[in-house]
């Protein structure tokens, strides 16, 4: 660039942007510091009810915010179900580190429904109880049954937890199922063509 007739080198786009870059890593890594997921809380919330003391059949969606910087643009979502007359709950959802084990990534199993997960506190997202909903249980888990990524996963953009979500609500529309844009992944479930047959 030429000033008063003085040549002077032009200031380069990266000496900018390598600081920026920087800054926002350090920035990201020390969000989580002072927390370990090995400590963080999975304690019971306390949303849905205590199935020791109600009879009534329990369909939940739940989410709550991603472990570490991921949460703050990012949920976790899973599925909890209780039928009529059942004293425990089934949680249907995907974790990543499952795969690191030679694991499939889906786990279907008896659980607390609505554990804060490693430190977030859930919130509900959809909640069917009472009449016709042993029915949608019984439609969530010949769904779960056909999740065509039990052993795949990748946080973006997806197949995650909140794929396996979605495509339960695809599957089983009344559910009425509205997923928040924070649960990102959950539109990888739509570009499959795959649909179980009747």
């Amino acid at each position: 660039m030429k000033k008063n007739g003085i040549f002077y080198p032009k200031e380069s786009k990266s000496r900018i942007i390598l600081p920026a870059v920087v800054l926002i890593l350090f920035g990201l890594a020390g969000c989580s510091a002072d927390k370990d997921w090995r400590t963080a809380s999975r304690e019971p919330a306390g949303i849905l009810p205590d199935p020791q003391k109600s009879s009534e059949a329990v369909l939940a969606v739940l989410g709550a915010d991603a472990w570490s910087w991921r949460g703050w643009f990012a949920i976790h979502t899973w599925i909890a179900a209780k039928k009529t007359g059942e004293s425990v709950y089934t949680v249907y959802d995907v974790v990543g580190w499952r795969g690191h084990r030679g694991r499939p990534v889906l786990g279907v199993r008896q659980d607390i429904p609505d554990r804060y997960w490693y430190g977030s506190r859930p919130e509900l997202i959809q909640l069917k109880k009472g009449k016709g909903v042993d029915e949608l249980i019984d439609k969530v888990d010949k769904a779960a049954k056909t999740y065509p990524w039990k052993t795949t996963y990748k946080a973006f953009p997806g197949p995650n937890s909140n794929t396996f979500t979605a495509w339960i609500g695809l599957l089983v529309p009344e559910l009425e199922m509205d997923l928040p844009f924070s649960a990102i992944g959950s539109g990888y479930a739509k570009k499959t063509d795959f649909r179980p047959q009747e």
